[in-house]
C-alpha cells in the first residue's frame, strides 16, 4: 500500500469545520481510515492587545482551506473532491500535489503532530496583534523601561516587537520591546 501524504483542499471560507467533519463521517462509513488518515483544520491562537489588554481568540491560520493526510487513490480522491464546500485540491488543473517536507515545515506546522483545532493536547502558536501604528505613543509597561513613554518607529509583526523612542541621558535612544509590555496612550 502507498504511504499517506499531506495534501491541501481549497474550500469555501466558513465551511472548513464542516468540510473536516463531513471527510470524517464520510471515510468513517465507507471503512477508509487506513487511507485517509488525518483531517486537519490548522489553528493558532492570537493575542489581541488594546489599551493594555490583551485577549487571546483562536483564530484560523488558513482560511479555506483543509490539510488532509491520505493516500491518493481514485477512492480518496472522490470522497474529498465531492464533499460539500470543496472547491479542489491545491494543484495544477485536477493534479493534487502533495507537501512536501519542506514546505510544510515552512508553513510552521509539524506534522502529524500539527496544529487541531478540538485538540486540548496540540501545540499552539501565539502570536499578538497589536493595534497601534508608526507615531503612537506608549507606555512600557514592565522591565528596565517600565512606565516610561516613547514614540512608535518601527512594527515588527514577525518578531512580535516594536521599536520605540525613549529619552536616555537628554537623547532619543531606540528600544525594541514586545507588544505585551506596551500599553497604547
Amino acid at each position: 500500500m502507498d504511504e499517506a501524504k499531506w495534501y491541501v483542499v481549497h474550500t469555501y471560507s466558513g465551511y472548513e469545520n464542516k468540510v473536516k467533519e463531513n471527510i470524517q463521517k464520510t471515510v468513517e462509513n465507507r471503512n477508509l481510515e487506513d487511507q485517509v488518515v488525518d483531517v486537519v483544520v490548522p489553528i493558532e491562537t492570537v493575542v489581541e492587545v488594546k489599551n493594555g489588554a490583551s485577549k487571546a481568540a483562536k483564530k484560523k491560520m488558513f482560511p479555506g482551506y483543509v490539510l488532509i493526510n491520505m493516500v491518493m487513490n481514485d477512492d480518496t480522491w472522490y470522497i474529498v473532491r465531492n464533499t460539500r464546500g470543496v472547491t479542489g485540491f491545491v494543484g495544477p488543473g485536477s493534479m493534487p500535489v502533495p507537501l512536501t517536507p519542506e514546505e510544510i515545515k515552512a508553513l510552521g506546522i509539524e506534522l502529524p503532530e500539527s496544529i487541531v483545532e478540538d485538540t486540548d493536547s496540540a501545540e499552539e502558536i501565539i502570536r499578538v496583534q497589536f493595534d497601534g501604528k508608526v507615531g503612537d505613543q506608549v507606555m512600557i509597561l514592565s522591565g528596565a523601561w517600565e512606565n516610561t513613554v516613547g514614540e512608535i518607529t518601527d512594527i515588527n509583526d514577525g518578531k512580535q516587537c516594536l521599536t520605540i523612542n525613549v529619552e536616555m541621558f537628554g537623547r532619543e535612544t531606540p528600544v525594541e520591546i514586545g507588544f505585551t509590555d506596551v500599553r497604547l496612550m
